[in-house]
């Protein structure tokens, strides 16, 4: 008898010995600490101020714009993507939880069969089986894989809503750009019919002078380019409004005809130039792609728990009972009744290193959300950085092309006075308003950038997002430390 536990327990022990392992198998990848991330002399000499609130396109004082982000938030087809996305993790997150649960099936059939005479002889025969069963099964979870597997649905559906949410920031940011770029191309157009008029007055005048013996053919055809450079200038301007309409059309999720709706809007207040304290850190739940991309880390770190346990003995319950009857019987009756009942145990031994490559899968998937969630952080933070000094240049520039546009207005409003003192001709006066419509555009110009760059940092900013639930710190050490 101590033989045969013996070579019980030997065999055991050989077994378990020889059973599957997922030692050496770990992720190499580690978030990065947002406090590492040295920011202090980028963003100093800045105005603290307030994270973007939710409708921060309101603060860009146009009411027509207010309108067109609501209806673009109600009718973009482009979220409708986004949306199914987040319903299908959501679906995940049901099948993943339903696994963790008991299962209970049944079924009835009738079959016919006739067994080979070689077997039965003369008791061979045709006849009809008819049955009917019930069965329960219910995986104990004991390493707590299927929780774990469950966790990562989760982390991964509120990954895809935040991606949802953050498709509406992008979309809000997007109307705004393109409204203040639509803004710009009607002070393009203006200005170019400025300019083509000046062009005019001014290839007329030669042509009195050359008429007159003042001046010769030279000037007239430089003249005469000039006013065919200014009606291209003016055919592009008022290509821009309709390249700008087009586009608020589509955000807007309607045809080209709602674009020429749109009235022509009102010159927009950039955002002021200061950024929240505590930037590096904050930021983390202020940005939509950083807060996904956390959820992201999670979810794949649960999936390596999953992983993990499937190299474990698991144990599960099962049931089943039915009945059954030959020939013309009633199952009904009772008469054939059958029926089991007990625990199950299941142990990997040897698969071939199937249950390893899969583990390595889950470490690598691991690595890649923690290497994406390092390259967005990285990315937001020095985004940040970028606008402001994108921002602080323009100021600036605007600064200087102030003086420069003050400068041209007085060059013109002397050259005025000196035609009209009779010191001066027009023509020589139409050269000054050459150069005073060149600053009229420079400005024009440097004030667009300036809307668009606000928005820009708004976006970069988190463009008004709040996490509706705390998200998990991705840990460096959660997993590498794991045989």
């Amino acid at each position: 008898m101590r033989l045969h536990l013996l070579a019980a327990a030997t065999a055991l022990t050989l077994a378990l010995a020889g059973c599957v392992s997922s030692g050496g198998v770990h992720p190499d990848g580690t978030p990065i600490d947002p406090s590492s991330l040295k920011a202090d002399r980028s963003l100093a000499n800045l105005s603290a101020a307030a994270w973007p609130t939710a409708d921060w396109w309101t603060g860009l004082g146009d009411a027509q714009l207010d309108t067109l982000v609501t209806e673009a938030l109600r009718n973009n087809p482009g979220l409708g993507v986004a949306d199914a996305r987040a319903r299908a993790a959501q679906a995940e997150t049901g099948i993943a939880d339903a696994a963790r649960g008991p299962s209970v099936n049944g079924g009835a059939a009738v079959a016919g069969a006739r067994p080979p005479a070689a077997l039965l002889g003369d008791k061979a025969h045709f006849a009809v089986a008819k049955y009917g069963y019930a069965s329960f099964k219910w995986d104990l979870d004991l390493w707590g894989g299927k929780r774990a597997a469950w966790e990562a649905a989760v982390g991964q559906a509120r990954a895809a809503e935040v991606d949802a949410r953050a498709a509406r920031i992008e979309l809000s940011g997007n109307v705004a750009r393109a409204y203040a770029q639509l803004g710009y191309a009607f002070t393009q157009q203006d200005l170019a019919a400025g300019e083509l008029k000046r062009a005019d007055q001014s290839r007329e005048l030669t042509r009195q002078r050359v008429a007159a013996g003042i001046d010769n053919q030279i000037q007239l055809k430089q003249s005469d380019a000039e006013v065919a450079s200014a009606e291209q200038d003016t055919a592009l301007a008022r290509r821009a409004v309709d390249a700008a309409r087009s586009s608020l059309s589509v955000l807007l999720g309607k045809g080209p005809d709602r674009g020429l709706e749109i009235a022509r809007p009102q010159p927009l207040q950039p955002a002021a130039l200061a950024v929240p304290t505590n930037l590096p850190l904050e930021l983390l739940g202020h940005r939509a792609d950083l807060v996904a991309a956390r959820w992201r880390v999670e979810a794949a770190s649960k999936d390596i728990e999953a992983a993990k346990t499937e190299f474990l003995p698991n144990i599960s319950i099962g049931a089943m009972a039915g009945v059954i009857s030959m020939g013309g019987g009633n199952p009904l009756s009772l008469a054939g009744r059958f029926y089991q009942f007990g625990p199950s145990l299941s142990l990997p031994i040897f698969d071939g290193g199937k249950l390893r490559a899969n583990l390595s899968g889950k470490d690598a998937q691991y690595d890649l959300a923690v290497a994406q969630y390092n390259q967005t952080l990285v990315g937001a933070l020095n985004q940040v950085a970028d606008e402001l000094s994108a921002l602080q240049s323009v100021q600036e520039q605007l600064t200087a092309q102030q003086r420069a546009q003050d400068a041209a207005q007085q060059a013109w409003q002397l050259a005025l006075q000196r035609y009209q003192a009779g010191i001066g001709s027009y023509l020589e006066a139409l050269v000054v308003r050459q150069q005073l419509l060149a600053a009229n555009r420079g400005m024009a110009a440097l004030q667009a950038q300036q809307v668009d760059l606000s928005v820009q940092l708004i976006q970069a900013l988190g463009g008004g997002f709040q996490p509706q639930a705390e998200v998990p710190m991705p840990s460096p050490t959660s997993h590498s430390s794991r045989s």
